[in-house]
Parts: C-alpha cells; sequence; structure tokens
C-alpha cells in the first residue's frame, strides 16, 4: 500500500473495556493482511510507565541523557524523558519509522479515527459524542442511537475481522489516487 503518511487511528474506551485486547488483535490481523503497523499507548494509569532499572538506557538517562537507543539483534529501545510528549510528538517520532499505520491506544479525546468500546450505557453517554468515530464495539446492549457509523458486538467472534475490514478500507481511501 502506498501512502503519503501513516494512517492513524485509535481504539479508545473507559479503563478496563477492552481496549489492549483489541489493539493486539487488530495490530496482529493488520500485519497478517501485510500492513505495517506501529502503536503508541497511553499509559492512563498515573505517573510514569515502568522502566527496568539499572539497564544502560535508564543509567544514561539518570545521568542526564535528554534520550538513550538501546539497539541489538534489530530490535531498537528508545528511552526519553521530558516534561511531556504531546500526541503529535509521538506520532512524528513513529512516523520515522515509515509504517502504514499507526494504531493509538487511548487519548480518546484526540481527533483522529476510532473505535470506541463501550461498556454499559454510561460508557455510551460519554463515549459516543467524541470526535470521529468510525465504528463502536459494545459489550451488554447495543446502543440504542443512529449514530451513521456501525456497531459491533465485542462478543462476536467477527468483531475484530470485520473492525479489521472496515480499518482496511479507511486505508484506501487515505491511499493516494494515481
Amino acid at each position: 500500500m502506498a501512502m503519503v503518511r501513516p494512517f492513524v487511528f485509535q481504539v479508545a474506551g473507559y479503563q478496563n473495556s477492552g481496549k489492549t485486547t483489541l489493539a493486539e488483535e487488530l495490530i496482529r490481523r493488520l500485519k497478517e493482511a501485510g500492513v505495517d503497523v506501529a502503536s503508541i499507548k497511553h499509559h492512563g494509569h498515573g505517573g510514569k510507565p515502568d522502566i527496568p532499572s539499572e539497564k544502560d538506557s535508564s543509567r544514561h538517562i539518570d545521568a542526564g541523557a535528554s534520550a538513550a537507543l538501546v539497539e541489538g539483534n534489530g530490535r531498537l529501545i528508545l528511552h526519553s524523558e521530558k516534561n511531556a510528549w504531546p500526541l503529535e510528538d509521538q506520532i512524528r517520532i513513529l512516523s520515522t519509522f515509515d509504517p502504514e499505520a499507526i494504531l493509538i491506544e487511548g487519548h480518546k479525546y484526540a481527533s483522529y479515527p476510532k473505535i470506541v468500546l463501550i461498556r454499559n450505557r454510561e460508557d455510551e453517554k460519554g463515549l459516543l459524542g467524541l470526535e470521529n468515530i468510525i465504528a463502536a464495539a459494545y459489550w451488554d446492549t447495543e446502543p440504542q442511537t443512529d449514530a451513521g457509523f456501525p456497531f459491533f458486538s465485542i462478543k462476536d467472534n467477527r468483531t475484530p475481522e470485520n473492525l479489521t475490514k472496515l480499518i482496511l478500507e479507511q486505508m484506501e481511501c487515505q491511499a493516494p489516487q494515481n
């Protein structure tokens, strides 16, 4: 797939709604479809994400480096710290790896195309008003709204396949026309 830039999309929902499980499944299926996917996971649990201490990259950061790279056997790990990392900066960094798609887990208020996960009626009230929703996956009962995008039951085994097809269609729409 030839694209001008990566197709950026989100999996959004409240805590414990299944975002990580769905994101993993979408990444796996997109990779099987031949799409190079990078991901951004929002650590929404407060504080900094865990990083193994006493490793060289942590020691370099502790010594004052603003960023440290570790490479070994084809794996590259970037460790960098500053006051904040705006989502656009994270996307710009991942874009340097030339992925065809970037999946963002979380950051529900960002404006990228998104799939929202709805656990219950309370989630429905808070999430269906978000911008740029392309689909919703629900746990309990299907929302009773004409939202202009498809709803899928998270309990239906075909949902990951259907969402993957939807993402591939969105990517095709974004692809430059020859």
